[in-house]
C-alpha cells in the first residue's frame, strides 16, 4: 500500500488525527507499538495564518515517528491554501484535509463535517490545496450530512479528480456524531469502485487489530484508522500480549513524558484523558474513589503514589482471584 511515495506494508494501521489526545507524546508511543502512521492534532487554517503560538506548536514533529501526517481544517478557500502552505514548511510527510469532525465548534461553522452541505466548496479547497503544495494531500471525511445524504460514494469519486491521493472514511454521518454503529459496508462500496484508484483508508468501531483484521478482509480497504479506541491504550498497535504492570508502566511514561514537554499542571492534564479511558482498571474491585482521586490529583508525585497503589491494589485482586481458581 502506497500514498504518493510513501510505502506501507500490507493492511497498516494509522492512529488517527485527534484534537487534544494526539500530541508529539502519545505519537510516539503510539508509533513505538505499530502505528504505521501517525497524524498530528487537527490545526485551524486561521489560527495558522494568524501565527497563534499554540497552534503553530502542534505543527512540532519529530523524525522519529514518521511518516506523520499533519491536519488542517477551515472553512475558507484562501486561509486553507495559505495554512497547507505553512503546513509544508514543517516538513510532514502528507497534508490531511479534516473534511469530517463533527462537533458543533467546527461543523456549525461550516469546517470539518460542515464541509458535506456545502460539496463545491469541498471540491475547490482540495483541488487548490493540491495544486498549491508538493506534498502528498489527501482527505478525512464521512458517509454524508445525515442518512438522507450518503453521498460519500459520488464524492470519493470527486475528490479523487482532485488529485487526492488517498481517502479516509469514518463510517458515520455527521449528525450521528459518534453515536450508533459505523456502517462499514459503503466504506466497502467505495473501495470495490473500478473508478477508485487511490487507497481508502476505513474508520469507525475498530477497537483491536482483530477487528481490524476482519474488516480488511471483509471490505477490502488499503489501511486502517484508529481513533478513541486508542484513547489511554498506546498498546493497542502490537499483537504482543502486556501484563497490567507493562500497561501502567507505559501510562506512567506518557505522564512523565507529558510533564516534561510542557509543564506539570497541563502535562497532568493531557494525561487525565488518558487515565480516564484506558480499559486497564475495568474489573478492578471498589475502583471509583481510586478513580475520583486519580482524576484529581494536581501533582505529578501525588498522581504516580496512586498509580502505584494501583498497582499493588490490581495485584492482591489478582493474587485473590487466583486463590478461588
Amino acid at each position: 500500500m502506497k500514498i504518493g511515495n510513501i510505502e506501507f506494508g500490507p493492511q497498516p494501521v494509522f492512529l488517527a488525527p485527534m484534537e487534544d489526545v494526539t500530541d508529539i507524546g502519545f505519537r510516539l508511543l503510539c508509533k513505538r507499538f505499530g502505528a504505521a502512521m501517525v497524524y498530528t492534532e487537527f490545526v485551524s487554517a486561521e489560527a495558522l495564518i494568524r501565527d497563534v503560538k499554540s497552534t503553530i506548536s502542534k505543527l512540532t514533529i519529530s523524525d522519529t515517528e514518521r511518516p506523520v501526517g499533519i491536519q488542517i481544517y477551515g472553512r475558507d478557500v484562501e486561509a486553507m491554501v495559505e495554512a497547507a502552505k505553512i503546513v509544508e514548511q514543517a516538513g510532514p510527510d502528507l497534508i490531511d484535509l479534516n473534511f469530517g469532525c463533527p462537533v458543533k465548534k467546527v461543523a456549525g461553522k461550516g469546517a470539518g463535517a460542515g464541509m458535506l452541505q456545502n460539496i463545491p466548496k469541498m471540491l475547490e479547497i482540495t483541488q487548490k490545496v493540491v495544486d498549491a503544495v508538493q506534498l502528498p494531500v489527501t482527505v478525512k471525511t464521512r458517509l454524508g450530512w445525515n442518512h438522507e445524504q450518503l453521498i460519500i460514494t459520488s464524492l470519493a469519486e470527486q475528490l479523487q479528480d482532485c488529485g487526492i491521493q488517498a481517502l479516509t472514511i469514518h463510517g458515520r454521518t455527521r449528525s450521528q456524531m459518534y453515536t450508533g454503529s459505523a456502517d462499514w459496508s459503503l466504506i466497502g462500496e467505495v473501495k470495490r469502485n473500478p473508478r477508485i484508484h487511490i487507497p481508502i483508508i476505513g474508520n469507525g468501531d475498530i477497537h483491536s487489530l482483530e477487528e481490524a483484521d476482519k474488516a480488511f478482509e471483509t471490505y477490502g480497504v488499503d489501511a486502517i484508522m484508529i481513533g478513541r479506541a486508542t484513547f489511554g491504550c498506546p498498546w493497542i498497535f502490537s499483537r504482543e500480549t502486556l501484563t497490567f504492570d507493562e500497561k501502567l508502566d507505559i501510562l506512567e511514561e506518557l505522564l512523565h513524558i507529558n510533564v516534561e514537554r510542557i509543564d506539570e499542571k497541563r502535562g497532568i492534564l493531557h494525561t487525565r484523558r488518558h487515565l480516564a479511558a484506558t480499559p486497564i482498571f475495568k474489573g478492578i474491585p471498589n475502583f471509583r474513589q481510586t478513580r475520583i482521586a486519580m482524576l484529581r490529583a494536581e501533582t505529578m508525585n501525588d498522581l504516580l503514589g496512586i498509580l502505584e497503589d494501583v498497582r499493588k491494589q490490581f495485584s492482591s485482586s489478582s493474587s485473590a482471584d487466583e486463590g478461588k481458581a
